[in-house]
């Protein structure tokens, strides 16, 4: 008798789930890669023990999805003495900024 392919047996584990959870895992990890442009990673972890009669085995699977990271989110903030996080640096002065009015037209400069 010839070994089997083990894919036969990964059918067997859970009537059959074992394979399928594995398979949306995978597609799960391709899009995640995909998305985010880095490595990830899919376990299976099959166990085999030996029945206590008839020599059977009982065979278990787990399935482990290792997605990549996402991006970090970030802000730039300053530390004011007590303690607090704010957009606007403490210690640099304000300026006092005022819309302009739209340009007089007459005042257009001419070209020679």
């Amino acid at each position: 008798m010839s070994i089997r392919p083990i894919t036969d047996t990964l059918r067997h584990i859970g009537g059959g789930v074992f394979i399928d959870m594995a398979s949306d895992k995978m597609s799960e990890l391709v899009q995640a890669v995909d998305e985010r442009g880095k490595s990830g990673t899919l376990t299976l972890t099959v166990t085999v023990k030996k029945a206590s009669r008839g020599g059977a085995m009982n065979i278990t699977g787990k399935v482990a999805l290792k997605k990549p990271a996402e991006d970090l989110m970030e802000a730039l903030l300053f530390a004011t003495p007590e303690g607090n996080l704010v957009a606007d640096d403490p210690h640099q002065q304000k300026l006092d900024l005022k819309v302009a009015g739209a340009p007089d037209q007459s005042a257009a400069l001419k070209t020679a």
